[in-house]
């Protein structure tokens, strides 16, 4: 490329309204190339300093000179997240390796590890206080923690690790993408469709219709799965979606167990390389766990709290089961989802597809920034003039009532084949004021169909109240230091203020805000709502085993399980799961395989998976305050938002959490939320 060619590439120039038309695949290589060039110089001179060390000219520099590159990297890993296509995939997979490998390089530099630990020992260091003082103690134990003391063989060993994780990651994330989109399936009886409603019906004939073909086609993608395993009432047909469905990336195409065994024998030898007993105390001493063993410690105490209702929901089920299908075999796992479903409806009379003409999409946006407006005095407005990456994005800015341009952020809501499954959050932009952040939420929600506006159900609105927890963290964060901005705190603390949120999609007043029926604009009557509110609890601890089930697979294949110990990590975490499972597994159940929480990037979950339900445990009882003083009090509102949202990293997660309740969390509340305080 030449220099002009170079000057003219969109990666190469951070900007807060990134050109997404413009970038293009042949950027991707040269781009990462030169920013790459770039920050080693910026490195190289602050490590060849003479001058006297500073905070300023060392810790810093650094923050500056990586930020170009951690801003196009954020870029490129988007994209490959929402519009990806052959040949960006093929420069994605060239840079990442490249990527990883300078950010393992600079946490292995010997000559910035001395220029680090020289500063650590100066007057300046010793008189830093606050913000300051934290990052440059969090730097020094992350380079410790990532092998700075380490000898130069076990270095380069380290180095090589975390490239080679890297690039089994990232064909992880690939495989689950590809045999996700792998699976279709056609029906042309509409007699074969009984019980699934009428708007899973419609998208499904708008899905085939869209492919050129007759008929009704269904996917893996979520608001294609959940209704079809929920409601159908054909048992052959919900047995081959659900075993396709817990059975992507396992066929010789797309086959991840080899690529899990590698990432687990890699994360091992590098805790082991660093003087961890495993990956799980690896990752988390610098999480408020703290360990694996306590983190191990906690999901096992839920466990107890939890099995005896959880094993008296199942026997109900099956009793359930066995009056209405008396011709039937035993309950099996594709039919749990669909008998719960009847069950609650016998029990409750509810139905919660009566919801769904209450939540029209835009209403519960408009509803969301309402919540958010009350609760933190700020303004959202449109900001039109954001490029986007698909014409279906939504582009928004967040204000002070004075008029201070606090963040811009977009809004991806539905599945496309060029699309990652499941909803996220994530920052282009973590800015030190007075600049803007720039984030984005992403889900994969029920689309318009049949010329009706997008009707969410209510898991649907909890997903994006839940994601647009984590874009304040970003948006309201203050924090002088970018590094500790935003949601870069400690994984088992990042999902308070999203699972927080969800709990305005329960009260009456917020649900006021926004659930109107899409054609009256009436309110969800009360006798509906108070149903909504009875069936909360309905299966809570099926629920709670399900996520500790997760966590206790996460937790032990990274404590216990070894990968040439003669058990194949497929039959391990599926005896791990039935015991959280309110049904048979079958032999083959295989998903451990597309379970991107733990293997889709170098550490991600992994280990961290509890952080879900250690966060509820936070979420339910800082709501408390909410709930006694008012569900939109503004003192509250204003207290989370400066002393949890605006601080990122700034303070150690407890003392922060203590600042806002005044004490330490109490399991109560969310035990008490489930309806499980007798158990």
């Amino acid at each position: 490329m030449t220099d002009h060619a170079a000057d003219n590439n969109p990666l190469l120039t951070r900007t807060f309204r990134i050109p997404f038309g413009d970038i293009r695949a042949e950027h991707v290589v040269p781009a990462i190339d030169r920013l790459l060039a770039d920050t080693r110089s910026r490195i190289d001179a602050l490590v060849g300093t003479d001058s006297d060390l500073t905070y300023d000219n060392t810790l810093g520099v650094l923050e500056r000179a990586t930020e170009p590159l951690e801003w196009a990297s954020s870029v490129i890993g988007h994209l490959e997240s929402v519009a990806t296509y052959p040949e960006w995939r093929i420069a994605f997979q060239s840079v990442q390796p490249r990527i990883s490998g300078f950010w393992s390089d600079v946490l292995l530099d010997e000559r910035l590890w001395q220029v680090l630990t020289r500063f650590n020992t100066t007057e300046a260091a010793q008189q830093l206080t606050g913000t300051r003082k934290r990052h440059l103690t969090k730097l020094m134990d992350e380079f410790r923690r990532q092998g700075a003391e380490l000898d130069p063989e076990l270095k380069k060993r380290l180095g090589d690790i975390n490239v080679e994780l890297t690039r089994l990651t990232t064909k992880f994330a690939q495989n689950v993408l590809d045999s996700t989109n792998d699976f279709e399936l056609i029906v042309e009886d509409e007699a074969q469709l009984a019980g699934l409603p009428d708007s899973a019906k419609e998208a499904a004939a708008e899905a085939a219709s869209a492919k050129g073909l007759s008929g009704w086609r269904f996917t893996l993608q979520a608001p294609s799965y959940t209704p079809l395993i929920t409601y159908l009432d054909d048992p052959a047909t919900r047995e081959q979606v659900w075993r396709a469905y817990n059975s992507r990336a396992t066929t010789s195409d797309f086959d991840n167990h080899p690529i899990i065994d590698s990432i687990l024998k890699l994360r091992k030898e590098k805790a082991e390389l660093l003087a961890y007993d495993d990956f799980a105390d690896l990752v988390l001493e610098d999480r408020m766990a703290g360990s694996g063993a306590v983190a191990s410690e906690f999901v096992l105490d839920i466990r107890e709290k939890t099995l005896a209702v959880f094993l008296r929901e199942n026997e109900d089920l099956v009793s359930f089961h066995d009056r209405l299908a008396e011709d039937e075999p035993a309950l099996k796992p594709w039919d749990v989802a669909y008998y719960a479903e009847k069950q609650r409806a016998a029990r409750y009379d509810f139905d919660e597809e009566q919801l769904r003409p209450y939540f029209p999409v835009e209403s519960v946006l408009d509803g969301l920034f309402k919540t958010v407006e009350r609760l933190y005095g700020v303004v959202i407005q449109p900001d039109p003039d954001l490029p986007v990456w698909d014409p279906t994005v939504r582009t928004h800015k967040l204000i002070e009532r004075d008029g201070t341009h606090l963040a811009s952020f977009y809004i991806d809501l539905y599945p496309r084949e060029n699309k990652r499954a499941g909803a996220w959050m994530d920052g282009f932009i973590v800015a030190v004021r007075p600049d803007a952040h720039l984030g984005l939420i992403c889900a994969n929600l029920n689309p318009p169909v049949g010329g009706k506006p997008a009707l969410l159900t209510h898991r649907e609105v909890e997903t994006l109240f839940h994601e647009f927890g984590h874009l304040m963290h970003l948006c309201l964060s203050q924090v002088a230091v970018r590094s500790l901005a935003g949601t870069n705190v400690a994984w088992d603390f990042v999902e308070l203020p999203s699972q927080i949120m969800e709990n305005w999609c329960w009260e009456r007043d917020p649900l006021d805000l926004f659930a109107r029926h899409y054609e009256t604009g009436e309110p969800i009557p009360r006798d509906l709502f108070d149903k909504m509110v009875r069936a909360r609890t309905y299966r809570a601890a099926n629920g709670q085993m399900r996520q500790i089930g997760y966590a206790s697979v996460d937790l032990q294949i990274h404590r216990e399980y070894d990968p040439t110990g003669g058990v194949d990590v497929a039959t391990y975490s599926r005896d791990l799961f039935q015991q959280h499972h309110p049904a048979s597994l079958p032999d083959d159940y295989g998903f451990i395989a597309s379970f991107s929480h733990l293997f889709s990037s170098p550490v991600g979950y992994a280990a961290g998976y509890y952080s879900y339900k250690w966060a509820e445990v936070l979420d339910a009882d800082a709501f408390t305050r909410f709930r006694d003083a008012g569900i939109f009090d503004r003192k509250v509102g204003e207290q989370f938002r400066e002393r949890i949202l605006s601080q990122g990293d700034s303070k150690p997660p407890m003392e922060l959490y203590k600042h806002f309740m005044g004490r330490e969390p109490s399991l109560d509340p969310l035990l008490e939320r489930l309806g499980l305080m007798e158990s």
